[in-house]
């Protein structure tokens, strides 16, 4: 299969690939980017492991050619942290035990850092919608939720 050019914009850098049309940004990210914190999961879009941020929207990665990210802004979970400092929402997920075995958290975390830049004092409601596309098998949320609580409050909430 003939390969195509593409330019993807990931954490602010910019990247110049040639890839087969029907490679999605997922196994781009992961394999050629070599950006494995976004995670393959279902490869179906129902587990949310692989959400990224594309043009400040989460996305499930899996079900997004990469061809289509040409020129977009893209943000992982690699780019959550800033100069060596973990984003307020990582911190609260460790303060808080909000993380198990680990697998789901970079599309949580992504997914949430989408609903605080729209909106810094989200309900409880809002949060759970916002993490309604992400499935976890180990925690059962309620550190999660905390975690989120801890980060919004200090917002003036």
């Amino acid at each position: 299969m003939k390969k195509i050019p593409v330019t993807l914009k990931v954490n602010g850098e910019s990247y110049d690939l040639m890839i087969a049309p029907y490679r999605t940004l997922l196994d781009v990210l992961r394999e050629e980017i070599q950006l494995t914190g976004t995670k393959k999961g279902c490869d179906v879009g129902d587990c949310g492991a692989c959400t990224v941020l594309l043009n400040g929207q989460p996305v499930n990665s899996c079900l997004v050619l990469a061809a289509t990210a040409q020129d977009a802004e893209i943000m992982t979970i690699e780019g959550l942290a800033q100069k060596g400092k973990l984003h307020p929402l990582q911190e609260a997920f460790v303060k808080e035990g909000a993380v198990q075995c680990g697998f789901c958290t970079p599309g949580i975390l992504i997914s949430l850092k989408a609903l605080l830049d729209k909106n810094p004092a989200p309900t409880m409601e809002e949060v759970k919608t916002a993490m309604a596309g992400n499935l976890c098998r180990c925690t059962g949320y309620s550190k999660m939720f905390k975690a989120v609580e801890s980060v919004t409050s200090g917002l003036g909430r």
